[in-house]
């Protein structure tokens, strides 16, 4: 049917709204209404004044709670609304695709709650078009679609890329990967907010959890990309469980977060993974430093605090006895450490693999500057792109795996026993990886999000047995 033949409407119709990522939903078709109106909830206002954008929530079922379908789009109006009952509301405009019968045209639609409604969607006349003939007594006189497209196998066909609200947990805005998340998302359409992590504050209770910052309860966001920084870990974890709570998609959760913070914690989840190490062994007792050595092995030998990054507070111990003069410092400080065996033929090397969603996406080999055994950028490092081993690569998804981390850079070692993992980094920098491997990690994880935060689809009723 091509887009001029005669298209006839009865006063109940199935349309489909493909660019709210609704491909089925049951319409009322009204020529006394002027407006076409959507039922939608959560209804919130995002973006810049100058591009603004609405996002809201719609249950396309009625009746059926369980299916939600986020939806957003860019705001062209607000309107003064008279309704059936004479109440007048002020409603955002949107501009959206209606399909049906084989034709699509662009139409004007206001957002209000008709939870209490019986159709989700009323159709006014100025949405019809010349072409278009409503027959008032009759119904259906178009195809019937199903709820059925709302299930797992077959919403993700259906579903559209949408703008997203997404925030960074970022103290460093202008920061290489901070800077770079917020305009490959901005490329995409997405409002993308950085919100510094230590002036937020949060409103704990158990009906209405919410988040603070300066001085204004922050929107809901569909996503939040963590990047705290290690000195404000414990009050940083704090902030994310609050938006886990909240039930917002973080890219990595608080959980994981705070324990590959910890080294003794990080080193405790590999060993129950069975995910292989360098020799590692902690105590608390000054008494036991002789016996702390002994079940590393030989030196030289690495004396490593706890909360160390960067390759800050690692100490390459050439001798048993420089190693005792380490830990005796340390101890003197009240730090907490651990020791680990040196792997020597790693030779000032490491490979970083970057993992998001569960797949290695980049991997660089760094070599270390000059002397020292570290090779860490951050120190003057080196980094070149590099191929891994099937071996190198199922270490570093199943490490990433076991902190549950959506991204995470997992530093391993090549040594003569094989792959050893010596850190699970929950906030990975973007800058070294994307130059040495030339590709655009910010973009695949943009990519993650995109795909994480769609609809979940409509669980089937088990069939009847009899």
């Amino acid at each position: 049917m091509n887009d001029d033949s005669i298209l006839k409407l009865g006063w109940e119709e199935w349309l489909s709204l493909p660019d709210l990522s609704l491909p089925t939903i049951k319409a009322k078709i009204d020529t006394g209404a002027k407006t076409s109106a959507l039922h939608a909830f959560d209804i919130e206002p995002f973006g810049s004044a100058s591009r603004p954008k609405v996002r809201f929530a719609i249950h396309p079922i009625p009746g059926n709670e369980t299916l939600t379908i986020p939806c957003s789009a860019p705001i062209i109006d607000r309107r003064d609304v008279i309704s059936s009952n004479g109440e007048s509301e002020m409603r955002y405009v949107i501009e959206t695709m209606l399909s049906v019968g084989g034709q699509s045209w662009p139409i004007e639609v206001t957002l209000t709650n008709r939870g209490s409604m019986a159709y989700r969607m009323l159709l006014g006349r100025q949405a019809l078009r010349e072409n278009t003939v409503v027959a008032p007594s009759e119904r259906f006189c178009q195809p019937d679609l199903s709820y059925d497209v709302y299930t797992a196998s077959k919403l993700r066909t259906a579903t559209k890329a949408r703008a997203l609200r997404i925030a960074v947990l970022s103290r460093e805005a202008g920061s290489y990967s901070t800077a770079k998340l917020v305009s490959e998302g901005e490329a995409r359409g997405h409002v993308v907010e950085v919100i510094d992590t230590t002036r937020c504050y949060m409103a704990i209770n158990a009906k209405a959890p919410e988040v603070y910052y300066d001085g204004k309860r922050l929107p809901r966001f569909d996503a939040v990309i963590p990047r705290i920084g290690a000195s404000i870990t414990t009050y940083g974890c704090s902030v994310l469980r609050q938006f886990e709570t909240l039930g917002t998609y973080c890219v990595n959760g608080s959980a994981g977060i705070a324990a590959s913070r910890d080294k003794l914690h990080a080193h405790q989840v590999l060993a129950r993974h069975r995910i292989g190490m360098p020799m590692t062994a902690f105590a608390a007792s000054p008494k036991d430093t002789k016996n702390l050595m002994d079940l590393v092995g030989t030196a030289p030998m690495i004396v490593k605090l706890l909360e160390s990054t960067q390759g800050k507070g690692v100490v390459l111990a050439e001798t048993k006895k420089a190693a005792e003069s380490v830990i005796d410092a340390f101890r003197g400080l009240k730090a907490s450490f651990l020791v680990q065996d040196f792997v020597k033929e790693s030779a000032g090397e490491d490979i970083r693999c970057l993992v998001i969603g569960g797949k290695v996406v980049a991997s660089m080999k760094r070599t270390s500057g000059g002397d020292d055994f570290r090779s860490n950028l951050h120190r003057g490092g080196t980094a070149e792109i590099t191929r891994i081993s099937k071996a190198e690569r199922d270490m570093a998804t199943r490490a990433a795996k076991a902190f549950k981390l959506g991204v995470a850079g997992v530093d391993l070692l090549r040594s003569s026993e094989g792959p050893k993992i010596l850190e699970v980094n929950s906030s990975p920098g973007l800058e070294g990886i994307e130059k040495a491997t030339g590709k655009n990690i910010a973009g695949l994880l943009m990519d993650q999000i995109e795909m994480r935060v769609r609809p979940a689809p409509l669980k089937k009723a088990p069939k009847k047995t009899s």
